[in-house]
């Protein structure tokens, strides 16, 4: 698995916590959870954002005219991506 999922899911993941029994003793571990809704919305904003990112490494690949469509298109495409999922920015 690509290590870039693998830190998502690290933090789409609860922290494991401990309840704690009448005189304050450790009585169970819970194990963190993974939260679903939270980690395809990190997968999403990563996908937008690679769109974004590679929008501005055009400018030295093109004319002037053509560097600042294609930087646009980049954006418009992260943007609409998040739009799709109902992500905010």
């Amino acid at each position: 698995m690509n290590e870039r999922i693998k830190e998502l899911i690290e933090q789409a993941t609860s922290r494991p916590h401990r309840s704690q029994g009448f005189c304050g003793e450790p009585t169970h571990i819970y194990p963190g959870t993974l939260d679903p809704e939270k980690f395809a919305e990190l997968i999403i904003k990563e996908c937008a954002s690679l769109c974004e990112i590679n929008g501005s490494t055009y400018k030295y690949s093109f004319t002037p005219a053509k560097a600042m469509l294609a930087e646009s298109a980049s954006k418009y495409c992260g943007t609409m991506i998040k739009k799709h999922f109902g992500v905010e920015e």
